[in-house]
């Protein structure tokens, strides 16, 4: 592995949050200022092919990841659409859930995802947010 996709592995196991492809750039730049922009877009699809990292599609122009650190159960993620702020939440039905839905339809579940898009009512009612 060359140097620069060491970079880009290390910048995003070591995000705590949800990133972009440019936050990532931007991480991997401070631990090898060599990576290129497009070695990080060329880098995303074989993370998020060989389940390091997560993929998720919020509606928006650009996709944010995740790293997948220690997940012991399934992921639902709510998504704020007022401020962007994405919560992951633990959802071991989903597990379940899926199977049965696949098995009783004879198939094999390859991806199943929760995504819960909502408003910040303290922002409505303040015009404020804390969590932002």
């Amino acid at each position: 592995m060359t140097n620069q996709r060491t970079a880009i592995f290390n910048a995003a196991f070591s995000c705590d949050a949800h990133f972009t492809a440019e936050d990532l750039l931007e991480k991997a730049r401070k631990l090898d200022d060599s990576v290129s922009r497009a070695t990080v877009y060329r880098a995303l699809p074989l993370l998020t092919e060989s389940a390091l990292i997560r993929e998720l599609d919020v509606g928006k122009d650009y996709k944010y990841y995740t790293a997948n650190k220690d997940v012991k159960t399934f992921q639902a993620q709510v998504i704020c659409k007022d401020c962007e702020k994405i919560y992951e939440i633990d959802a071991p039905f989903m597990e379940w859930y899926g199977k049965t839905v696949a098995e009783k339809l004879a198939l094999t579940v390859e991806d199943q995802r929760l995504q819960v898009s909502a408003s910040c009512d303290q922002l409505k009612a303040k015009g404020c947010c804390d969590r932002a």
